[in-house]
């Protein structure tokens, strides 16, 4: 009987506190709910108005500096230098002495070469002579004519063997760090010096398969580096690769940039705007009025409703290319239509909004002055 008294206590307690509880919940539940009721303070957004704009159309990449001729200087034949004809960094030109190896035993092999090409070549002229009054064999004619030809080719190659002593530019270009020291013995092929022709120069970049029909050759292109980024190259597309990389799909670009200055250099990391020939009008919007979303890109524009009061809609647009701030909408607004550019993570649809007019004046102000 105490036990049951008890465990009724208990049920007693917990059924008061319990009550208490959701009592407590469902007066918060209420509070709320008359809250929400109540209409909300209008939100203070920036605004911006679509304009009609015209547009080079562009495709934006990234991209490296190439040389169009570009290579480490190296010796076909082993030997000790004997002079360095350049400095590093020098601009020279095709067939400009860069070293010179030690020759003696190359210049005495030539002498010798020669000499038996004289010799050869006087027994040759000997045979010739006899061999119309038959003082001498066709076998004995054709075996001098052969001595000295062979005679001949032994020259040509010792001379051949000589030249291979002294390297010289392949190409006009620019030098770069000198690698080797006067009197250092070099095997066959070692770096000497590097060389790079700067003028004019290649410009390597890739395209989404989608923007294959939108270049061509002879378009033009804008290129910027992070070396110079003041200042903006100019060049043309030269080359498009003949097929799609089948892992990336996509496709390899080369332009040709002049570089008369040399401030480009192979190597550099370059992003690349590819124009097309002719503008065409488009309606833009400044950046920031854009929310780029996975399931689509919105935009909130600004409606008037029956009581005058200005709200907000969520629009989806496409959206194109990317100029300076402003991006291009391909669908989903027409021109002047007024959305917002500032305060879209606290807006939700059908909210009411004033806009802050210092900022409206000073959006119209800068659309005014791009036009």
């Amino acid at each position: 009987m105490r036990t049951f008294r008890r465990f009724l206590i208990v049920l007693v307690f917990l059924g008061i506190v319990l009550g208490g509880i959701f009592g407590y919940k469902f007066y918060q539940f209420g509070q709320m709910k008359e809250q929400m009721s109540q209409p909300q303070p209008p939100a203070e957004v920036s605004a911006a108005v679509a304009t009609l704009q015209s547009w080079t159309p562009a495709i934006k990449s990234v991209g490296s500096v190439e040389a169009v001729n570009g290579i480490q200087v190296a010796n076909e034949v082993p030997g000790v230098i004997q002079e360095i004809a350049f400095e590093s960094g020098d601009m020279v030109k095709q067939g400009d002495v860069l070293i010179r190896l030690d020759s003696q035993i190359d210049e005495a092999a030539l002498r010798t070469r020669r000499a038996e090409a004289q010799l050869a070549q006087q027994e040759f002229k000997r045979i010739e002579n006899l061999l119309p009054r038959r003082a001498v064999s066709q076998s004995q004619f054709d075996e001098a004519k052969a001595n000295y030809d062979a005679a001949r080719a032994r020259v040509n190659e010792a001379e051949a063997q000589l030249n291979k002593k002294v390297i010289r530019a392949p190409f006009d270009g620019k030098l770069g760090l000198r690698l080797v020291d006067q009197g250092e013995y070099i095997a066959t092929g070692t770096p000497i010096v590097e060389i790079n022709m700067l003028d004019p120069i290649y410009l390597d970049y890739t395209l989404s398969e989608r923007n294959l029909p939108r270049v061509a050759q002879g378009y033009e292109v804008e290129a910027t580096v992070a070396a110079v980024p003041e200042e903006t190259f100019s060049g043309q597309v030269s080359a498009i690769n003949t097929s799609v990389n089948p892992e990336t799909r996509t496709v390899r670009i080369r332009a040709t940039l002049d570089n008369p200055e040399g401030k480009l250099r192979p190597g550099m990391f370059a992003t690349i705007m590819t124009r097309q020939p002719e503008d065409r009008e488009v309606i833009t919007l400044p950046r920031t009025a854009v929310s780029y979303n996975t399931y689509g890109d919105y935009v909130f524009l600004i409606e008037e409703n029956d009581q005058g009061e200005k709200t907000v809609t969520r629009r989806s647009v496409t959206t194109g290319d990317v100029n300076n701030d402003r991006v291009a909408i391909l669908s989903g607004l027409e021109e002047g239509d007024q959305v917002v550019s500032k305060g879209l993570l606290r807006l939700r649809a059908g909210q009411r909004v004033t806009i802050q007019e210092e900022a409206a004046d000073s959006e119209q102000a800068a659309e005014a002055s791009e036009s």
